[in-house]
């Protein structure tokens, strides 16, 4: 007997169903268990499943903050490795944590690289062209690298005959030390060079690249030797040879490295061209065109300076 209400029960519930599909109205699906991406569990599950990150991938989401480039959202960033690789990613999250944006930001008030301009700093580092110039190049490069040397043979070469006066190069160290065992300390032996006379820098910088082929991780402290021996009315060989032994400026290496890792630089050559982006040995056809435009950009902003703002009572005498 205690069965049969149990039975009617079920029957009514399906009847119920069934009047509910036949009427035009069929069942919704129970809404899911909310996720929020301000959990750094659930960020991380979605990312790794995004980028395709298996568990070789070691994953970490800092904490979110609140972000001045997109009021109303947070700012999360996340970091993968994998050995001596490395990325990082910026994700923005909105404030019930149900979406998450991954772009960039402009302010229309300001340079549109204006954030990678302020983490280039190149106080200490070696460079040419006029100090004067529209526009500057920031290059991070390493000596090992086949593509680096096409890119430098093409800077050194062409960029001074075709804007002598526009230009100024700097060049910063980024040895990528995982796959190039030699260049790290190429990079060294370039600063020692630099840090005793500036203008041999880009001498060793040429000769250098010119002698990439005949280099190996054996060899690299007598080669660099046999340059500034080469030199010797320009440089002092036994400071020279005391630099690389005591490693006195793999300081200023690994400051350009730090400064390469906080702007995502992970390849080389890698170039910003007032702060534009530029991953790859371009054309130098291609890179020509982005530095007249820059210079084109330039030239209106300070055109537009110089005509602003003067309200003036019109005179066919100028004071």
């Amino acid at each position: 007997m205690s069965r049969v209400p149990v039975v009617l029960v079920l029957l009514s519930v399906l009847a119920f169903g069934q009047s509910r599909q036949q009427s035009g109205r069929p069942l919704s699906p129970l809404p899911p268990a909310r996720k929020s991406a301000l959990n750094k569990a659930t960020l991380e599950a979605y990312v790794r499943h995004l980028f395709i990150w298996g568990p070789n991938v070691k994953v970490e989401v800092a904490e979110p903050k609140p972000s001045r480039r997109l009021p109303g959202f947070f700012e999360v960033t996340v970091r993968a490795s994998a050995g001596p690789a490395q990325q990082e990613e910026l994700f923005y999250v909105s404030r019930d944590g149900s979406k998450i944006i991954k772009a960039l930001v402009f302010d229309v008030n300001q340079h549109p690289f204006q954030e990678e301009m302020s983490k280039l700093s190149t106080q200490f580092d070696p460079a040419f062209g006029d100090p004067d110039a529209p526009v500057t190049l920031v290059l991070f490069s390493d000596f090992q690298c086949g593509y680096c040397k096409e890119e430098a043979q093409a800077l050194r070469k062409s960029l001074p005959a075709a804007f002598p006066k526009e230009v100024r190069v700097f060049y910063k160290d980024f040895p990528l030390e995982s796959i190039h065992p030699w260049a790290k300390t190429a990079s060294i032996a370039g600063r020692c060079i630099f840090r005793q006379r500036p203008a041999s820098f880009w001498e060793f910088h040429d000769w250098i690249y010119e002698h990439q082929a005949e280099i190996t991780p054996d060899n690299i402290r007598n080669k660099v030797m046999e340059f500034v021996r080469s030199r010797s009315h320009q440089l002092d060989a036994l400071q020279i040879q005391r630099c690389l032994d005591t490693r006195a400026t793999e300081a200023d290496v690994d400051r350009c490295m730090a400064e390469g890792k906080a702007l995502q630089v992970n390849s080389t050559p890698t170039l910003f061209v007032n702060g534009r982006r530029l991953v790859g040995q371009l054309p130098w056809a291609q890179l020509k065109q982005i530095i007249e435009y820059e210079i084109g950009y330039y030239k209106a902003d300070h055109e537009k300076s110089e005509n602003c703002c003067e309200v003036k009572i019109p005179s066919p005498v100028r004071d």
